[in-house]
């Protein structure tokens, strides 16, 4: 808070604490000018009139403490001067008046407790709106953050996969047209499959978007299509797939393509051109292990930092750990570069 604020707080503490007792004051004043009134002979009835609007007053407006000051002060004072008057009036009267003190006192304090009742309710209104924003706004940066792997493991693959056979078919552009064909219908091909997952991708965004415009993501079933893309790309590529399930959650399925898919990128552009790359998925009864290696140069020097830290190998991390599962990134032993993950099976 700021010292502006403080004072405006310590300020406004005393002329609180004066408006509490001036109600209170008020209602003194008044229950002795009846009492005198009383004592004196004459009719005091609108002074105790507005002594009971007083009592309801402080009783709907004060807290507990202060509020009982005021029924009790009220009858005391009524009840000592009609003795001071020589016991005028009949014990009816007396009763009814006291009955009405308490009942206008119960009714000020159900008004306020309802009033306070009314303001827990607004503020903890108040306090789930706050939550469900912090709800949303999380729910958004994770949907953001997921769009953006989506789409930088969509456009880093199939761009590098176009950028090797473009180079490709420039190199026998001259002396094997047939083969510069084959290349540049892959290329068109892979830029057709790109842009078909990216809209798959971004239809998430609109809220115009129909089911018909977003197909099923890739999985597990669509590893051996991957395989033979890379084969074209010119990466030889080797597949196992051990064992078989007969179903994946679609987190866990699409997780284990992206992976595979951005660990044999990562082989086509650093492992060099007569490297060999072999992916393993083996199913397991209670995990599904992936084993993405190959025995080429790796990052270079230059790009190590970037490779192991970069937008790739990061997205990975995020889709293992979001599935609790364990990853291992790095050199083999026997040189080349090697990507292994184990995702839990939670339903084996």
């Amino acid at each position: 808070m700021s010292d502006e604020g403080s004072r405006r707080v310590r300020a406004a503490s005393p002329r609180r604490a004066a408006s509490q007792w001036t109600q209170l004051l008020l209602l003194f004043l008044v229950c002795l000018a009846g009492g005198a009134l009383t004592v004196a002979g004459r009719s005091a009835w609108p002074l105790w009139g507005v002594a009971l609007v007083l009592v309801y007053t402080i009783a709907s407006r004060r807290g507990l403490a202060l509020s009982l000051c005021a029924p009790v002060l009220t009858v005391t004072a009524y009840l000592l001067s009609s003795v001071a008057d020589g016991g005028s009036g009949r014990w009816s009267t007396h009763l009814l008046v006291t009955v009405l003190t308490a009942s206008l006192w119960v009714a000020g304090r159900s008004v306020r407790l309802r009033r306070a009742y009314q303001a827990e309710l607004r503020d903890r209104d108040r306090r789930m709106e706050r939550a469900r924003e912090a709800d949303t706004r999380a729910a958004r940066a994770e949907e953001r953050s997921r769009i953006a792997r989506e789409l930088h493991d969509v456009v880093a693959h199939h761009v590098s996969v176009m950028t090797v056979q473009a180079a490709a078919a420039r190199r026998v552009l001259a002396s094997d047209p047939d083969g510069a064909r084959e290349a540049l219908s892959a290329i068109e091909q892979l830029g057709r499959t790109a842009m078909s997952e990216m809209r798959s991708i971004v239809g998430v965004l609109r809220t115009d978007a129909t089911p018909a415009e977003r197909g099923p993501q890739p999985g597990v079933r669509e590893i051996p299509a991957l395989v033979d893309q890379m084969r074209e790309a010119g990466l030889r590529t080797q597949l196992w797939i051990e064992g078989e399930r007969e179903t994946l959650s679609p987190g866990v399925d699409l997780a284990v393509y992206r992976l595979v898919q951005e660990a044999l990128t990562n082989s086509l552009r650093h492992a060099g051109p007569r490297a060999r790359a072999w992916v393993t998925v083996r199913h397991e009864p209670d995990a599904l292990a992936v084993q993405v290696s190959d025995d080429g140069l790796g990052p270079g020097a230059g790009d190590a930092d970037r490779e192991v830290t970069g937008h790739g190998l990061a997205g990975i991390r995020e889709r293992v750990a979001l599935y609790g599962g364990l990853l291992r990134i790095g050199p083999r032993p026997g040189g080349g570069f090697e990507v292994d993950a184990r995702f839990p099976l939670k339903d084996a």
